[in-house]
Formats: structure tokens, C-alpha cells, sequence
């Protein structure tokens, strides 16, 4: 009786090990697990396993435990890792049309957002990736709207912008939409940015809560707007060749587990989002060195005049079509 328990308990473990897949799948990923991004990719990894019931073992690889942020890319063209979920920005290189996210004020809020990601024009943007052959793109994931921050004076108008540094990602949009308003854009590594403010190198950086936050960028920052200016967001994509070894069953259980992850991944940004919020207002009152202004209806009218004069001058790169798709979007 002994022996025919730990068999069974020998075959159980057999079957939910690599040993016992048909297919396996690295996930690599540069943020913490217990980021939004790194919950809903723990998520996949559970619910790809029991959907193909232990056919596919998936690999999750956080922390750029693998890969840093410059090198996963490679690796996923390389077949290295076979499911990677980089920024937006990563793709403009090889699809241009990816800028339209980094349009300003050209999302509503977050349902619109989702509604463009969703729909026709984030369907039109994953084919343009598609196109490259060396890879898939299966989902949007969430990293929250951008907000303005400062050390010098509060950016609540345009005018308060003129004449001041903010780091940006290499993107000519977000250059754009700074000359635009009369700001200095500098291109910084991510990595650079806290010492940057520090030293005064640059005055004020555009970033969702999450990076604001846990990058302590609070410390050298005495003021945030909570402008909703920009997005930031990630794109999942898989190997193609890799994709196209899985049979129809396999790929259905890999797409039904990546619409589930994602829902996950949006519904925990918010509560990130939200809890942030309330560390930084309990922050600012205790310390009085953050002033926090939120943006009325009004004032974001402003900016939004203001900065989507660079529309047109992205008309060419990212379709004209598309932009007025996007926010003719219910």
C-alpha cells in the first residue's frame, strides 16, 4: 500500500514537471514579482500549465534574472526566452506607428484606453510588430498614465514649463510635446534619472505613480502634477516560430490564459495605483516637502491645446488615419 501511494505521488509530481511537458516556455521580465507585471506573469505561468494540463512548462524569469531591458529583445528574436512584455517605446524602432502612445492627452482616460488597445487600432499596432515575422504580439499590459514633476516651481499651466529640464525616453513625440510648451527634453537612461534630479541635471521628469514612487523620485521632486498626460504601457509578445510549433488546442489555451492574465495585470495596476497615491498624500502631509496638484477639467483643456499641436507632425510616421481612429474611439 505504501509503494502504490508514493507512486502515485511520483507520477503527480512527473506529470506537473518539466520533465513530464511537451513544449517549454521562458518568460523573462525586468521588473519585481510583485509588480502588477510580475503577478500577472506568475498568473500565466499557472493558468498556461493547467489549461494544457502540464503540456506546456512555463519559466518565469523576473528581475532580469535572464535578460536586462536591452538585451530581451534580442533574445526573444533568438528564441532564447519565448515570452517577453517590454515598454511601448521598445517597439517604435521596428513599428513607428507604436509613437501613437505616445501621443499626448490623445487618451480620455483609461477606459478609452483600453477600448483603442482593444479594438480596431490596437489590432492595426500589434500587426505592424506582426510583420517582422521573428514575433508575436498577444496583449497590451498596464503600467498607468504619466504625470509631470518638478523641483522648481509647480507645473500646473504651460507656462509653468518653459525653460525647464525633463528627462524623457528617446522618443520624438515626447520631445516634440516638450519644445511644444517651451521645456528643455533630455534623453536619459531610466537608471540615471534619480541622480540626475539629484544634481539638478534636470528639473522634472514625466512617469505613472509606480515608477514616481518606487524610484524615490519624491525625494528630489517638491512637486507632482497629476496631469494623465501620457501613457505608459507594455506590450507582451511571443516567439513566432515557437508559437507556430503549438498545435490549435495549445494556442487556444496559451491565448484563453494571456486574456486572463491581462485582465489581472490591469485590475492590479489600479489597486497599485491607488495605493500609491495614499502613501505619497500621507507623505506630503507629514513632510510638507511634496505639493501635489491634481489638474482641473480646465487647466488639462490648456495643455492639451497646448501639446497636440505635435499631432500633425507625426502624421507621416504614424498614420493620420489611425490618430483620428484612436481618438474618435468610443
Amino acid at each position: 500500500m505504501k509503494k502504490l501511494v508514493l507512486g502515485t505521488i511520483a507520477a503527480a509530481m512527473l506529470a506537473t514537471s518539466g520533465l513530464a511537458a511537451e513544449y517549454t516556455m521562458k518568460v523573462s521580465h525586468v521588473v519585481s514579482a510583485s509588480t502588477p507585471k510580475g503577478k500577472a506573469a506568475d498568473f500565466f505561468e499557472k493558468r498556461v500549465e493547467e489549461l494544457t494540463g502540464g503540456k506546456i512548462d512555463v519559466q518565469v524569469f523576473p528581475n532580469s534574472q535572464l535578460y536586462g531591458d536591452g538585451e530581451e529583445m534580442k533574445a526573444l528574436v533568438m528564441n532564447n526566452v519565448q515570452l517577453i512584455m517590454p515598454s511601448l517605446s521598445k517597439f517604435t524602432s521596428i513599428a513607428p506607428q507604436m509613437q501613437l502612445f505616445d501621443l499626448p492627452f490623445i487618451f480620455r482616460d483609461k477606459a478609452h484606453l483600453y477600448n483603442v488597445m482593444d479594438g480596431e487600432v490596437g489590432k492595426t499596432l500589434k500587426s505592424f510588430v506582426d510583420e517582422k515575422k521573428q514575433m508575436m504580439a498577444m496583449d497590451y499590459w498596464d503600467a498607468g498614465f504619466k504625470h509631470f514633476s518638478s523641483s522648481k516651481q509647480p507645473v500646473v499651466t504651460p507656462e509653468d514649463a518653459k525653460g525647464l529640464k525633463f528627462r524623457i525616453q528617446s522618443s520624438k513625440v515626447l520631445e516634440a510635446q516638450f519644445k511644444a510648451v517651451g521645456g528643455n527634453p533630455q534623453v536619459l537612461p531610466f537608471s540615471e534619472v534619480y541622480s540626475a534630479l539629484q544634481q539638478g541635471v534636470v528639473d522634472g521628469t514625466e512617469n505613472p505613480l509606480s515608477n514616481f514612487y518606487t524610484k524615490k523620485f519624491h525625494e528630489v521632486q517638491s512637486n507632482l502634477t497629476l496631469s494623465n498626460h501620457g501613457y505608459l504601457g507594455y506590450l507582451v509578445v511571443m516567439n513566432s516560430k515557437f508559437w507556430d510549433k503549438l498545435p490549435k488546442d495549445l494556442q487556444a489555451n496559451v491565448a484563453q490564459a494571456m486574456k486572463e492574465a491581462t485582465e489581472l495585470e490591469r485590475k492590479e495596476s489600479a489597486v497599485e495605483d491607488a495605493k500609491i497615491m495614499e502613501e505619497l498624500t500621507k507623505y506630503s502631509k507629514e513632510t510638507g516637502k511634496l505639493q501635489i496638484v491634481e489638474l482641473t477639467p480646465e487647466q488639462k483643456e490648456q495643455w492639451k491645446k497646448a501639446m497636440s499641436v505635435v499631432y500633425p507632425q507625426f502624421y507621416d510616421v504614424i498614420g493620420e488615419d489611425l490618430i483620428k481612429k484612436a481618438i474618435d474611439t468610443k
